[in-house]
C-alpha cells in the first residue's frame, strides 16, 4: 500500500493550476494601477491645474481664496497677491492659498 502513497505524492500538479508567487505579482500590479488611477492621476491632475491657475493671476481678476475670502487681486507678485476684499481693505496672500478664479462681476453681484 506504501507504493500508492508515494506515487500520489510524485505526480504533477494540475494543468493551468496558478503558481501563487505570481498570483500575489498579479495582485499588486492591479493594486498599483488601481491607486494610480483612482488616487495619484486625479491629485496631479488638480496640482497642475491649480498651478497654472496661479500663474494666469492678472490684476482685475477675482479670486476666491482657500479661507472663503472674495477679493479683487490689485498687485502681483513672485510670492504673494493683494487682494481688495471691499473699498479701501487689501490684503496680502501667498499665492498658494488662491483656491479659484471667480468670473469677473461676480463680487458686485453679492
Amino acid at each position: 500500500m506504501s507504493f500508492l502513497i508515494s506515487s500520489a505524492h510524485a505526480a504533477e500538479p494540475a494543468a493551468g493550476a496558478m503558481d501563487p508567487g505570481i498570483f500575489n505579482i498579479l495582485f499588486l500590479v492591479g493594486f498599483g494601477l488601481i491607486f494610480y488611477f483612482f488616487m495619484w492621476r486625479p491629485q496631479a491632475k488638480r496640482a497642475k491645474d491649480h498651478k497654472n491657475l496661479i500663474n494666469s493671476l492678472t490684476k482685475g481678476d477675482e479670486v476666491l481664496t482657500a479661507g472663503g475670502i472674495i477679493g479683487k487681486v490689485i498687485k502681483v507678485s513672485d510670492d504673494y497677491v493683494v487682494l481688495e476684499v471691499c473699498e479701501g481693505t487689501q490684503l496680502n496672500f501667498q499665492k498658494a492659498h488662491v483656491a479659484a478664479a471667480l468670473p469677473k462681476g461676480t463680487i458686485k453681484s453679492i
